[in-house]
């Protein structure tokens, strides 16, 4: 796998004049983005209503403690959306996949590359703009300067982990003609397991525990613990980004693995 940054530069910049040419879509993504996020956290906030002023609820989450972790999820949300398993699965049918592979480059790093002008254009042209306008709707908690800084690390980790989940969805493409369905399942196992619909602390204790064992809980989960200091000391922090960084790891390989043997079975007609 050929890693020379120099080579890949070229993929981001184009994604990213590519992304210019449909600014309405951000305005559209934004929209969206917000009356999910009104839904969902106005939802939750009913259920905390009863709670105790300064006092904590369900899950030790306090009101403003909630829509924070509900408000910031849908963020997340926003960023992990990188089209990565739609492009892929897309070029895989109208066999332009082939094209790439004959030149000297990684596929797979081409999608990252291309992807990053995507996650950066949402987080400030969707995400920022949402914040804000929920910022002077709701209560938020603050966090401190060192959460926020853990949270920044922890983004950045949820981001590849959500890339290499979207990379396998789109490789799936290569043994089925249809992978709508494969990416609809994709996203609700995601949303649930990764505690962006329901926190995972307030999950049953059988399926928190399948939570934690999976790596969408890096996703969402994860960096809001950090963001919201819901950890336990330095060593509660580090096992949060390591276990991140692990999984980061874990399905980067699986990545590499499933990638060649997909190679295996691309067959691509017509000229």
């Amino acid at each position: 796998m050929n890693v020379r940054a120099g080579r890949y530069v070229p993929f981001a910049t184009g994604g990213l004049q590519s992304l210019l040419q449909y600014r309405s879509m951000f305005v559209v993504t934004g929209v969206t983005a917000a009356a999910g996020a009104a839904v969902t956290v106005f939802l939750w906030r009913a259920v905390y209503a009863g709670s105790p002023d300064g006092g904590t609820g369900p899950g030790g989450f306090t009101p403003a403690g909630i829509t924070t972790y509900l408000l910031v999820a849908q963020v997340l949300q926003i960023l992990h959306a990188n089209r990565v398993d739609d492009e892929v699965a897309a070029e895989v049918y109208r066999g332009d996949v082939a094209v790439m592979l004959v030149r000297p480059v990684s596929y797979p790093l081409v999608r990252l590359f291309a992807c990053l002008p995507v996650v950066a254009a949402n987080a400030v042209l969707v995400g920022v703009p949402v914040l804000v306008l929920f910022s002077f709707l709701v209560p938020l908690t603050t966090p401190r300067p060192v959460d926020a800084a853990l949270f920044a690390v922890s983004t950045a980790l949820s981001v590849l982990i959500a890339f290499c989940v979207n990379l396998l969805t789109g490789m799936t493409g290569f043994v089925t003609t249809n992978t709508w369905g494969v990416r609809m399942v994709k996203q609700s196992v995601v949303a649930f397991f990764a505690g962006q619909l329901v926190p995972i602390a307030l999950m049953p204790g059988p399926l928190a525990a399948v939570a934690h064992a999976l790596p969408f809980r890096g996703m969402v989960d994860g960096p809001l613990t950090l963001l919201l200091g819901r950890y336990d000391g330095a060593g509660g922090a580090v096992a949060v980004l390591a276990q991140q960084a692990g999984w980061v790891a874990g399905l980067s390989v699986l990545c590499a693995v499933l990638w060649r043997a997909a190679l295996g079975r691309l067959e691509v007609l017509g000229g």
